[in-house]
């Protein structure tokens, strides 16, 4: 566990209080919250990546596992960029189906919208466009939790990405009315990115679903779009 012990060691290290008591409030840790309990160290993103780029090779997936683990919410991010750069730097598929089974076994620690918002299209939404197994993302998109089926819609990223649509407007219709606003905002970002690619499939989209749609749902949708479209739609003019 030397290299886990460095990593830890390295996250403590770069601790800064006012960080430490400012990001139980940003990620909404209270009683009731949706972080409720997550606990910080109050590490900058950027400082995580250069911790995450200097140990990903050296660290073994036992050692991540227990990282990955850990209550403390810079801990679990670092271990997952660590994650999808393993993930990218392989070329090996055993190594790479390693990787995914790891990912799936610890997905109750990817429980806030960075965690899974990082890693997810990444890791789980490219092994599923590459290996054409979209019923991952399909099983998790079925789930209870909120967490799975944001990874789901998410993770579609890399769909959109490649220039594929399907599975995001599968994913996002079928949870379109969650009660959440995370999940709200996770299907607006991606309808957005989606029309980022390509406006009409947004336009088609839209056009069929935007009157049932919550209405932070549909402002993430259409921030890119020219103003008096934006705003025929904000007012039920189509």
């Amino acid at each position: 566990m030397e290299t886990y012990n460095q990593i830890l060691e390295a996250l403590n290290e770069l601790s800064i209080p006012e960080k430490a008591a400012f990001f139980p409030k940003f990620f909404k840790t209270g009683k009731g919250e949706y972080g409720e309990g997550d606990l910080f160290l109050g590490v900058k993103v950027p400082d995580q990546r250069a911790v995450a780029k200097e140990y990903y090779a050296k660290i073994s997936l036992n050692e991540l596992s227990e990282l990955l683990s850990s209550p403390y919410h810079e801990h679990r991010l670092t271990a997952l960029i660590m994650l999808i750069s393993k993930f990218e730097k392989t070329k090996d598929s055993s190594v790479k189906e390693e990787i995914i089974n790891f990912y799936l076994k610890h997905l109750d620690f990817v429980n806030n919208w960075d965690l899974v918002d990082t890693s997810c299209y990444k890791i789980l939404g490219r092994y599923a466009f590459e290996n054409q197994k979209e019923s991952l993302l399909r099983i998790l998109a079925d789930s209870d939790q909120m967490w799975h089926k944001r990874i789901a819609v998410v993770g579609t990223m890399h769909y959109i990405k490649k220039g594929s649509f399907e599975l995001t407007k599968e994913l996002v219709t079928q949870n379109l009315h969650h009660p959440h606003d995370l999940m709200h905002k996770a299907n607006g970002w991606l309808l957005r990115e989606m029309g980022n690619k390509n406006e009409a499939e947004l336009i088609s989209y839209l056009n069929q679903y935007y009157k049932e749609m919550p209405r932070t749902c549909l402002r993430y949708a259409i921030e890119k779009l020219d103003e008096e479209l934006r705003q025929d739609y904000l007012k039920g003019r189509i």
